[in-house]
């Protein structure tokens, strides 16, 4: 999706740089965050903790927050494979995120799939996820703000 257009959905800028210390933060403080897709380099990384671009700091941080995290892995078959990129998805549902990976349920795409590749992601698994965290932020809500019995 273009930049201006996710503007447009979501009524914010897009960052894409890290902004100065000094500067205002622009975005408002998230209630959670999905990343989707996440490719095996952005699982791999996070997982590591290497925060070499404002992505991968924005989780890191996210994870650290404690925030609601919902990742769709989207490697293709043979990158899901790869014994590290199985660690590390091992290591971000330890931490909670809620991570999207079930190539038997999910199909993943095979090397060089191209264009078709994109009718294979999840996204009802993304959405029926997104609603869970959305009553769960709810609940959480409707229970911090709700008066207090003696």
């Amino acid at each position: 999706m273009r930049a201006d257009r996710l503007a447009e959905v979501s009524g914010h800028v897009v960052r894409h740089e890290y902004k100065q210390p000094d500067e205002h933060d622009v975005l408002p403080p998230p209630d959670a965050v999905v990343v989707a897709p996440a490719t095996f380099n952005t699982i791999n990384k996070w997982a590591a903790g290497i925060s070499d671009t404002l992505a991968l700091g924005m989780l890191n941080e996210a994870v650290g927050l404690g925030l609601p995290i919902i990742a769709v892995a989207f490697p293709d078959v043979a990158l899901a494979r790869h014994p590290a990129f199985r660690n590390s998805v091992e290591a971000l549902r330890s931490w909670g995120v809620r991570l999207i990976c079930d190539p038997e349920q999910h199909p993943l795409p095979t090397p060089n799939m191209g264009p078709a590749a994109v009718e294979l992601f999840p996204w009802h698994a993304l959405m029926t996820e997104l609603a869970q965290v959305r009553r769960e932020l709810l609940m959480a809500h409707a229970a911090r703000d709700a008066p207090i019995k003696r």
